[in-house]
């Protein structure tokens, strides 16, 4: 994963544009709205988010954000974190062949990006008791990163709602296929494994918790 943060204009992968005649009743759904709620209340960290994070309300309000068939969706992931050791658990990707936080797509009828991402790292981790670190489980890091293309799925973007999630139970962690390895690292360690830079900014938002 590698953030970008290029406008729509110019940039092919936005997709084609539609009017708003025909796009309006998308921007009024509730799944919608809910999405453009979460959003408005977030507080972008850099110039660079704040780019990403107006291309994701752009495209919720007039674009199908939710479909994985959409060149730009929506995903929610969360780091998960034992603040007593300060480590963090990361999770193997078999498909991307690297370690990542946990998350993943929204299921048919889901809306808020935080039951997105505890729902996912829940079935990923076998954890239970895990919590936003956030006061009202805001977000923590909001970035647009692209997906390379695979046999089933070609070229896309993630616009990935991201949070940091607590438990005080780490040693209840059950992979959920044993593909998918898990292992707690200190949060430098963890740094040092991964090679997307946007994945080392959301692990540095994390160790100033």
């Amino acid at each position: 994963m590698r953030p970008i943060g290029k406008p729509c204009a110019g940039n092919p992968r936005c997709g084609p544009a539609r009017s708003l005649s025909s796009t309006a009743l998308l921007g009024e759904t509730t799944l919608t709205d809910e999405l453009i709620r979460v959003l408005d209340g977030y507080t972008p960290m850099s110039t660079h988010e704040a780019t990403d994070l107006g291309r994701i309300r752009e495209a919720a309000r007039y674009r199908d954000v939710f479909s994985r068939s959409a060149e730009l969706h929506v995903t929610a992931s969360a780091l998960v974190m034992h603040r007593p050791t300060r480590r963090v658990l990361l999770r193997w990707h078999p498909k991307m062949q690297r370690w990542m936080q946990v998350g993943g797509h929204f299921d048919p009828g889901e809306a808020d990006p935080y039951a997105v991402a505890l729902r996912e790292a829940r079935e990923e981790t076998g954890l239970q008791d895990l919590a936003s670190i956030t006061p009202g489980a805001t977000p923590v890091h909001v970035v647009i990163v692209p997906v390379p293309s695979f046999a089933d799925e070609g070229a896309h973007e993630h616009a990935d709602v991201r949070y940091v999630l607590t438990t005080e139970h780490p040693e209840a962690v059950a992979p959920e296929t044993t593909a998918a390895k898990l292992r707690w690292l200190s949060i430098a360690a963890a740094t040092a494994e991964v090679d997307e830079e946007n994945l080392r900014e959301f692990l540095a938002r994390a160790a100033a918790m």
